[in-house]
């Protein structure tokens, strides 16, 4: 293993246009260290380690909001305006220290696994469900993402939706684009006095309810756990309360094994007839098959989907019958909305993330903050200042298992320790120290016992630089 160096006080020189890995983590005890290896920062801050050498990956078109604050930072950011094939996503994340994705990306366990020097995942979206959190969690890699920064352009999609759902606006456009004239007020209503029914009372939930309200809408909402309404919206008991109850019924849920097909055949039937469906959450929700059938049948009025079971992976003409079977059958449907998951995508919500996500990204890399992270401790860490020049910073992922905190402490105990704090989240413990009057060849000792320590309990992250751990 490479030995991290010391927190040297910093220069204004220039930064090499790529200097080596080794030299930068070699760099506290060798001889030939020199300063040229540090980029030039605020004098306020101080960061024991090249930010040029942070390398990071950015997929799916990203905003420029996170690829300028990174970059900025004066990590190396690489940027692609589409997901990545499974075996050239194996290969680019094995060098990287953070990779942002959004939707579209799928990082399994046998994805993680080529990553050998992965630190943090950025979701620059709502849900997480496209990582293996706990896998993640195990590997020492903390995942970030956004959960409301999109949550009004969500709901503002959804309110568009069901006034152009009530009046049959998609089918009286195409009627136009087509050249029929067909006036007439048949089938086409007011949503003013209508029952709005949200399946999910989060961050998205909870303002679509007052944009919903302020229309003249009554709204219910079922969620699993009690939940304090906004305005006059009422809390039901059931599923099948707020569905017999609605004449449009919208869903907001995240996807997990209790949401999967949470609407199928026996909801949709529960639904009132001539009633409404729309799901912007996740595609696994709702039973496509049985939508159709349920459509066809005349039972519900209309519908309106932005996420599916199965997407295209790349933008084009890929909404079709290879994609899954059911794709040509509701593509026939009448008195439906299809957009290609958007209801997250206006310019203000992806900016809006760029910046959350990004953000807490550099907070992470650079003070070890895991403030907003979604399977680590959370904790608050302000930067080492330059009045704290020959401080350490030692943070350890780890196991959550009795008899580690005491042998970490057993090596720390040699040292001058000025603040230590330790979290845990299920099995994943998280363990800060700040060390002060450290040098070089104390940095190389601790971290040589810590090492060691490291091969005799399973899971214990060694750490390669001051701010982080990782099991390499």
């Amino acid at each position: 293993m490479t030995i991290p160096r010391d927190i040297i006080p910093l220069s204004n020189t220039v930064v090499p246009s790529s200097p080596s890995l080794s030299a930068f983590f070699n760099a506290g005890a060798s001889p030939s260290y020199e300063t040229s290896y540090f980029p030039v920062v605020p004098k306020k801050q101080l960061k024991p380690f090249n930010t040029g050498d942070i390398r990071i990956l950015l997929l799916e078109d990203i905003d420029r909001t996170a690829r300028e604050l990174l970059q900025k930072e004066g990590y190396q950011v690489e940027s692609h305006t589409s997901s990545l094939r499974d075996s050239e996503l194996a290969e680019k994340i094995r060098d990287v220290h953070v990779i942002g994705i959004r939707s579209k990306t799928k990082l399994t366990a046998s994805v993680l696994d080529h990553a050998e020097n992965l630190l943090a995942i950025g979701c620059f979206c709502i849900g997480t469900d496209q990582v293996d959190l706990e896998y993640a969690a195990k590997r020492g890699v903390t995942v970030f993402n956004s959960p409301f920064s999109n949550s009004r352009s969500v709901a503002e999609l959804v309110i568009a939706e069901v006034i152009m759902l009530a009046r049959r606006i998609c089918d009286k456009s195409m009627e136009m684009h087509f050249g029929t004239w067909q006036k007439g007020s048949t089938r086409s209503r007011e949503i003013r006095g209508k029952v709005l029914g949200i399946i999910g009372y989060g961050h998205i939930g909870s303002q679509l309810s007052v944009l919903a309200e302020s229309m003249g809408m009554s709204v219910l909402f079922y969620d699993v756990v009690p939940l304090m309404a906004i305005g006059k919206a009422k809390q039901v008991k059931s599923l099948a309360e707020l569905l017999v109850s609605s004449d449009f019924v919208t869903l907001h849920v995240p996807e997990t094994l209790e949401t999967r097909d949470l609407i199928g055949r026996t909801e949709l039937e529960t639904m009132k007839k001539g009633s409404y469906l729309i799901n912007a959450s996740r595609g696994c929700v709702v039973d496509l098959q049985a939508l159709c059938e349920v459509m066809r049948s005349g039972h519900l009025a209309g519908a309106a989907l932005d996420v599916f079971p199965r997407e295209p992976s790349d933008d084009g003409p890929y909404f079709n019958e290879d994609l899954a079977r059911w794709v040509t059958e509701i593509r026939d449907l009448p008195n439906i909305i299809l957009t290609p998951h958007i209801g997250g995508s206006t310019e203000e919500a992806q900016e809006a993330i760029g910046a959350e996500v990004g953000g807490a990204l550099l907070r992470y890399i650079n003070f070890g903050c895991t403030i907003g992270a979604a399977n680590m401790p959370e904790v608050t860490l302000r930067s080492l200042t330059v009045a704290e020049e020959s401080h350490l910073r030692v943070i350890f992922i780890h196991q959550n298992r009795p008899g580690v905190l005491r042998q970490v402490n057993d090596i720390l105990g040699d040292h001058n320790v000025d603040k230590q704090m330790s979290d845990s989240r299920g099995d994943i413990a998280y363990m800060m120290a700040d060390i002060s009057k450290v040098d070089s060849t104390e940095v190389q000792a601790l971290y040589t016992k810590l090492e060691v320590l490291s091969c005799e309990i399973p899971k214990f992250l060694s750490p390669l630089r001051p701010y982080f751990g990782s099991t390499r």
